[in-house]
């Protein structure tokens, strides 16, 4: 536990007083008994803290020290609804609310450690609460983005096995409508002023109870999250995290991608469901006692997002690629933000003419992060360091990152093959414990010493990682193999396209030819599409190798995407080819 306290109190002491921003390309610490600490961590010659709780080893003690006057006046949540309502906390208040919710979890409804509870709310403050009493009562979080149907939310009782959901009165007859079907659930709780039969209250239940409850003693590996996983490749997966996998690994690895301090304001636009939320927006702003500042978004429209930026002192944004897409589309020389001074894009690659137009417009790059629900950020582009264009950055501390062959192999820089991540002999403090259920699945997830990402990339001689497609994604046209990123990347530099996704289809010559879903910009949307998609073509065989160019063309008018905002190729793909 000494290791723990102190890696604790440097933690904390540089979110208070952060040292100078030089990047080494690797955690920056203060001392070298504190760096030989921690390579012997990575290293696997010293043993983590048994046990560790988020709660009471992280919030807790940014709450003494807000007591003591040591922290920046910032809230440390601070939530608007847009239409005039605004929430703020403190983390003394976080963990007075928390542990009334815990008592709620508990007390009324009978949770106890292990349990596993799903929660579908939107971007609402009682998410984080929820969140962090289940952490403090050792209870199972399942999340879930509000946009699940019922079959969704039946797949996701069933396979998991849940004995309590909370999620809002909109979604409550879709739950009712499944619950029959659910013989683990006991409990459903409702966030909303009204009452429904069947059903708890959740805010008058919490807002009556004590606030006097004792954390529950963790260990570092106890399960804490469930993701399932966004389903791009097939059924969502059920992806268990632990106290220390997400909890604990932002300890360990300093500022690898977000580089806050207490001072400092961070504003995550991704969905509640996705795990993003949870990195972005939760454990590792908080690390550093930064703000988490969450708008409610019931829809993403781009002129509330630059109006926020303008109105509130936001220091850092983080969204999806789709986001700074639909951003660019706004003339920005009519904003002028208040204070953003970083911006971080993650969940797929984003394309560079977006990032080019973004820069030119803001004076602000976009550093981009790559990972997984099993993995958390794995590549990033650190604060200070070269961008490159088409890049995801360097490897994230505590992962070894390397491009394999089909037999485990490394690859030498400059060569195709698949991102892996090392998982042996020893495997690093992030990883996920397993797909529960389903350890087939588990061990297919490995290859000699190295845990396959099912993407393929490519690494160039100053470690930096280059996105090529999911590896299913992969086109073979007349013996090339094509990648659909650098195809959409093409597409999506002429000024008609929004948006566009790159599958392989049929071709009884070819075999596959490459095809290209395009949404139009509107200012196009008259024009003469016959003559539009001869441009489009052009326009690609002049930006990337000829062989490259989408032989097949089809406009429509948005694309499939999961509900964490990936494009679904795999749909478009299945139906090109009639499995759909």
């Amino acid at each position: 536990m000494k290791l723990l306290f102190k890696l604790q109190s440097l933690k904390l002491l540089w979110a208070l007083k952060p040292p100078n921003r030089t990047f080494l390309g690797h955690p920056r610490l203060l001392s070298s008994d504190v760096h030989s600490q921690y390579e012997s961590i990575r290293q696997g010659k010293q043993e983590i803290p048994k046990y560790f709780n988020f709660a009471s080893d992280v919030l807790d003690k940014w709450s003494e020290i807000e007591k003591a006057g040591k922290r920046p006046p910032n809230p440390a949540f601070w939530w608007i609804s847009g239409k005039g309502e605004e929430v703020k906390w403190s983390f003394e208040e976080l963990g007075f609310l928390s542990r009334k919710v815990a008592n709620v979890l508990t007390k009324e409804c009978g949770l106890q450690k292990g349990d596993r509870l799903i929660l579908i709310l939107p971007r609402i403050p009682e998410w984080w609460l929820v969140k962090v009493a289940c952490m403090r009562a050792g209870i199972v979080i399942i999340p879930g983005t509000s946009q699940l149907s019922a079959k969704d939310i039946l797949y996701r009782l069933q396979a998991s096995k849940a004995t309590c959901i909370i999620t809002t009165d909109k979604l409550a007859p879709a739950v009712d409508s499944v619950a029959p079907q659910c013989q683990h659930l006991k409990t459903k709780l409702m966030v909303s002023k009204g009452s429904r039969e069947g059903w708890l209250n959740f805010t008058e239940l919490y807002q009556n109870q004590s606030a006097d409850h004792s954390c529950i003693k963790t260990s570092i590996h106890d399960p804490m999250i469930i993701f399932f996983t966004s389903g791009t490749t097939g059924s969502p997966k059920m992806t268990q995290h632990s106290q220390g996998s997400l909890g604990f690994r932002p300890l360990l690895s300093e500022r690898y991608w977000l580089d806050l301090t207490a001072s400092d304001i961070i504003w995550n636009t991704a969905d509640t469901g996705w795990i993003l939320t949870s990195i972005a927006s939760f454990f590792d702003p908080w690390v550093f006692g930064a703000c988490i500042f969450v708008h409610n978004l019931p829809q993403t429209e781009s002129a509330v997002i630059l109006n926020t930026l303008c109105r509130f002192p936001i220091d850092a944004l983080v969204g999806a690629p789709t986001l700074f897409r639909m951003l660019v589309q706004s003339d920005l020389s009519k904003y002028k933000f208040m204070n953003l001074k970083y911006c971080v894009s993650g969940g797929e690659p984003l394309n560079p003419e977006v990032m080019e137009q973004w820069r030119s417009q803001t004076g602000l790059d976009i550093q981009e992060v790559y990972g997984q629900t099993e993995l958390g950020v794995i590549c990033s582009v650190f604060k200070g360091m070269k961008i490159k264009p088409g890049s995801m950055g360097k490897a994230a501390p505590l992962y070894d990152v390397q491009i394999i062959d089909k037999n485990a192999n490394i690859l030498p820089p400059g060569q195709q093959g698949e991102i892996a991540v090392r998982s042996k002999p020893i495997r690093p403090l992030g990883f996920f414990s397993e797909y529960l259920d389903n350890p087939k699945k588990t061990a297919e997830s490995e290859r000699g010493d190295f845990y396959v990402t099912g993407d393929r990339g490519m690494m160039d001689e100053e470690g930096y990682f280059q996105f090529i497609g999911r590896d299913d994604d992969i086109i073979i046209s007349s013996g090339y193999r094509i990648g659909p990123f650098e195809v959409e990347s093409a597409l999506i530099e002429h000024p008609a396209v929004v948006e566009t996704a790159v599958v392989s289809s049929p071709d009884p010559v070819r075999g596959e030819v490459v095809k290209a879903f395009v949404v139009l910009s509107p200012t196009f949307s008259s024009t003469d599409l016959k003559s539009l998609t001869c441009d489009l073509q052009d326009h690609v065989k002049k930006t990337t190798a000829p062989y490259k160019y989408p032989r097949k063309v089809e406009f429509v008018k948005e694309l499939p995407k999961t509900v964490t905002g990936k494009i679904k190729r795999n749909e478009l793909r299945d139906k090109e080819w009639g499995r759909i």
